[in-house]
């Protein structure tokens, strides 16, 4: 699992059909103590969390599981949102994003 901020949506005019009815978003892994952004743009799979640009969420970037918690066992998906992050707590610090 991974903490990352929302930084684009994509569209495609045709793709699988293991896709569809799936956001596709663009994310970036952050330091979810700081919320710094760290790493590249990865694509994620949203099917039912509808997050949005500048969300900060929870994300799985492990193929099987993504494809388990989607349902859909064959798909080529590996990264998926799992949730909206409204706060971390480390360390007795707070750092909250909506």
């Amino acid at each position: 699992m991974k903490v990352c901020k929302v930084v684009g949506n994509v569209w495609a005019t045709r793709k699988h059909k293991c896709l569809a009815g799936l956001k596709l978003l663009l994310v970036r892994q952050i330091k979810f103590d700081t919320g710094d952004v760290v790493g590249e743009a990865m694509l994620a799979v949203d099917k039912n969390v509808d997050a949005g640009i500048g969300n900060i969420v929870l994300v799985s970037d492990e193929g099987n599981s993504a494809r388990m918690m989607l349902d859909r066992p064959v798909a080529g998906i590996r990264t998926v949102v799992c949730g909206i992050v409204d706060e971390v707590l480390v360390a007795g610090k707070s750092n909250k994003y909506n």
